[in-house]
C-alpha cells in the first residue's frame, strides 16, 4: 500500500513540473544556481518546491513564478492566440545543480 502512495506522489510531482525551459536567458541564470521550468498554470510555489526537491533530489532555496501571456499571431491570414505559459525560476542551494539535458 505504501508503494502505491509513493507512486501517486510522484505522479503529482510530474503534473506540477512539466518541462525545463531552455533559452539563452535561462542558461545565464544557471551561473547563479537557478533553473527555469515550465509548470502547470495552477501550481503554487510550495508545490513547485516540493516537486523539484522530490524529482531531482536537491535543496531549493527559492521559487519565483511568472505567467507569460500568449501572443496573438497570424497563420494563413487567420488570427490565433498562443496559450499562456507559467514558468518557475527555481534557485538551488549553494553547490547543487540540475542537469536539464538528461531525462528524469
Amino acid at each position: 500500500m505504501a508503494k502505491q502512495q509513493e507512486a501517486v506522489v510522484d505522479n503529482r510531482h510530474y503534473d506540477v513540473v512539466l518541462a525545463p525551459h531552455i533559452t539563452e536567458k535561462s542558461t545565464l541564470l544557471s551561473e547563479h544556481n537557478a533553473v527555469v521550468f515550465k509548470v502547470a498554470g495552477s501550481a503554487t510555489k510550495p508545490q513547485i518546491k516540493a516537486a523539484v526537491e522530490a524529482l531531482f533530489s536537491v535543496t531549493v532555496t527559492g521559487v519565483n513564478t511568472l505567467v507569460a501571456k500568449g501572443k496573438t499571431k497570424k497563420w494563413k491570414g487567420r488570427d490565433y492566440t498562443r496559450s499562456d505559459v507559467k514558468k518557475a525560476i527555481v534557485t538551488l542551494a549553494e553547490g547543487q545543480s540540475i542537469d536539464v539535458t538528461t531525462g528524469i
